[in-house]
């Protein structure tokens, strides 16, 4: 390890040329290495070559130990100072601007956000739902009726009530009932929230007689599969009622929610929020970096 010898003077002197302690050079551990491969290499051609390996490993492990101790061999030597001072030149790169803005429309340029379709799915819910019992209050006179009937959608138990048991309350018919409208409610409005912005002049007409006559005619063709005891005795009239007033609510809820603008064709960053090149306005010369 290299030591610093002490300076002789002091003061004036202080600037003269100081000198260090290193290790004195040494041959040994090539001999060393030397026999190493003398020692391996007689493995292969003879025993003499072997002995002679060995003798110069013995003798340059010991001659490296000398080295070493009692005492280290070191030699001094001058260390030339230099005065220099580190500097760096940057280059300043032009960014290419990353528009702020949309460049041109994309249609449709205001959309709604994902909240405003759950809450007008639960609005149109609970229009239709208060219709559907009203329905079972003048027929059956009893509100579990269409409870009954929507569960029996998925719910096995529920095809094998009779009439009687229709009318009455079944709590596992109701909650997997309750469970089904409000998913269904919710995906439903989520749908109308997308769909909406494409109707700017008539979003009413799209959630209150489009989208039901459409939904009506699908559910025409594959209740009977899905429901066979709803299809029987479903009132097509109260139904497609219902949905109209679903429709009619969960727009006017839609709508009455902040648009938001169209993103999906900006940057990731800005999309993001983070800093990027482009995005981050240029320093001037001779600004420092924060």
């Amino acid at each position: 390890m290299a030591t610093e010898l002490p300076a002789e003077q002091t003061g004036e002197n202080s600037a003269a040329p100081r000198e260090i302690d290193v290790p004195a050079s040494t041959a040994w551990p090539l001999v060393l290495a030397f026999g190493f491969t003398l020692l391996f290499a007689g493995l292969l051609t003879s025993v003499s070559v072997t002995v002679l390996g060995a003798v110069l490993s013995v003798a340059a492990c010991a001659g490296w130990f000398r080295e070493v101790f009692p005492q280290q061999h070191e030699e001094a030597v001058t260390v030339v100072s230099e005065d220099f001072r580190v500097t760096t030149r940057r280059r300043i790169v032009e960014r290419l601007p990353v528009a702020a803005d949309q460049l041109r429309a994309w249609l449709p340029v205001h959309t709604y956000p994902v909240s405003a379709g759950v809450k007008g799915g639960l609005a149109g819910g609970v229009a239709m739902a208060v219709l559907a019992c009203g329905y079972g209050l003048l027929k059956a006179g009893s509100i579990w009726y269409p409870i009954n009937l929507l569960a029996a959608v998925v719910y096995a138990e529920s095809l094998r009530l009779d009439p009687a048991q229709l009318n009455s309350f079944h709590a596992d018919s109701f909650a997997i009932a309750l469970g089904l409208h409000g998913l269904v409610s919710t995906l439903v409005g989520v749908l109308y929230g997308a769909m909406l912005p494409m109707f700017a002049r008539r979003p009413i007409v799209l959630g209150g007689l489009i989208a039901p006559v459409l939904w009506s005619g699908l559910l025409y063709l594959m209740l009977g599969l899905l429901n066979p005891l709803l299809e029987s005795r479903i009132n097509w009239a109260w139904f497609i009622a219902s949905q109209v007033a679903f429709g009619i609510v969960a727009g006017i809820v839609v709508e009455r929610q902040s648009r938001m603008p169209t993103r999906e064709n900006l940057s990731f960053a800005l999309r993001a929020g983070i800093e990027a090149p482009g995005i981050i306005p240029p320093r001037e010369r001779g600004e420092r970096r924060p």
